[in-house]
């Protein structure tokens, strides 16, 4: 750490944890050593992670549940073990609440089409409404404007205030006696806005509604605890937080489970089956139609005995001082602005901006000349773009790996695209 970093409290050691990932060490454009700072859009793996991959698809491929061979069985033991993990990892009641799927969107997906098809007092229709957020992700919109209009319900959201926080005012009138289900996102993908969970469930549990947290750019950070949230269903998924792609989470309470209906048929989900009719396994498998995604789950759950081992606690603090010095740091850029919070409480590690009238994506493609890697674009989260007029941001995101270092690199090559831009 360099004297300019003596101030910072609560980082982890980087040194030590950023030789477990060997992307880190690549090297880019002129022998340039990459920097990385796009782990809101996915993070990277480290080698504990990789080797439980080579591992399973060495030594125990197979397909799960129904193999009475060694290897059979031991795909199903490491299949289960990481649900075990992952109902841990988030403090969940029960095992059995833990649906694997391939993403966080599917997950969501889930929700929604279970609650189109379920029986009262769950079901969406032309009568109920349904409760969003305008910063939300793209996956986190469309399922529910697709419910909305096969049903008839009516969507409603909350606003943005100008800094980039949920507007509360009205939550009476978003949140209604009709309203069957509220979902909003625990850590905005764009602004890094943290929500008031508290407030908005507080509401929703007054008229009675379901709530459904995002929380893909949350358990990655910080402690997820789903019995202290309190909310009936919470998605995330594995590549945000250190683990493969294609594996996902659904957490729901158990009683809901056993209510709602499952969303995919085929092999797996089922208990029994004829011609005429088939009656459903329990939760989770009830909503894991097919072969699942074994080798994913395996590495989530290397990813979680990861995490947990630095601890999420640490994670947090060491992301909460990067993210307050990085935020210093932007803002003393000539025309750059801040899209959401401009301080660091309240507001997790990615940070968009945009700088003075040059496009983001110019702007990401001579950062990436100088080995800094960014996100441009709107985040799936256009409605965002559209509340603040802008037609898209540059978006940095650290992680546990991330260093002041780092945000150095950012802030000297933004001054380099300054300079080619004239």
């Amino acid at each position: 750490m360099t004297s300019a970093h003596q101030g910072l409290s609560g980082l982890l050691d980087t040194e030590a944890i950023r030789k477990d990932f060997p992307l880190l060490d690549r090297v880019v454009h002129d022998g340039k050593k990459i920097v990385y700072l796009d782990s809101a859009a996915t993070s990277q793996k480290p080698r504990q992670v990789l080797d439980a991959l080579n591992e399973y698809y060495e030594r125990h491929n197979a397909n799960v549940h129904r193999g009475v061979y060694t290897v059979a069985e031991e795909a199903t033991a490491l299949y289960e073990g990481a649900r075990d993990k992952v109902a841990a990892f988030i403090n969940a009641p029960s095992r059995d609440e833990v649906i694997f799927t391939k993403n966080a969107s599917e997950s969501l997906n889930l929700v929604a089409n279970m609650l189109g098809w379920a029986d009262e007092p769950y079901r969406v229709d032309h009568e109920t409404e349904i409760a969003i957020t305008e910063m939300e992700h793209h996956s986190n919109i469309v399922p529910w404007q697709l419910l909305s209009q096969r049903t008839g319900a009516k969507l409603k959201w909350f606003g943005l205030t100008d800094d980039g926080r949920l507007d509360l005012s009205n939550i009476e009138e978003v949140i209604t006696e009709k309203t069957k289900i509220v979902s909003f996102t625990l850590v905005s993908n764009l602004l890094g806005t943290i929500n008031p969970v508290e407030t908005i469930i507080r509401r929703a549990q007054e008229v009675g509604a379901l709530v459904c947290i995002d929380a893909s750019q949350a358990a990655p950070h910080m402690v997820l605890d789903v019995q202290a949230l309190q909310a009936d269903f919470v998605a995330f998924t594995g590549h945000k937080m250190v683990g493969p792609t294609g594996i996902g989470v659904l957490w729901g309470r158990q009683e809901l489970l056993e209510d709602l209906p499952p969303f995919l048929g085929g092999g797996e989900m089922i208990e029994t089956v004829s011609m005429h009719s088939s009656t459903y396994a329990p939760a989770p498998h009830k909503f894991e139609a097919g072969t699942p995604p074994i080798a994913q789950a395996v590495g989530l759950g290397a990813a979680v005995d990861y995490l947990s081992a630095i601890g999420m606690e640490n994670i947090a603090r060491h992301e909460h001082a990067i993210t307050e010095y990085a935020v210093r740091r932007l803002q003393e850029v000539p025309d750059l602005r801040i899209i959401g919070p401009t301080t660091a409480e309240d507001r997790g590690a990615a940070i968009s901006f945009t700088l003075g009238d040059i496009h983001p994506h110019d702007v990401g493609q001579v950062l990436d000349e100088e080995g800094i890697a960014v996100r441009v674009g709107h985040h799936c989260a256009r409605p965002v773009c559209l509340r603040y007029g802008i037609p898209a941001t540059t978006r940095a995101s650290f992680y546990l790996y991330s260093t002041p270092g780092e945000v150095d690199a950012l802030v000297a090559g933004l001054e380099h695209v300054r300079n080619f831009f004239g």
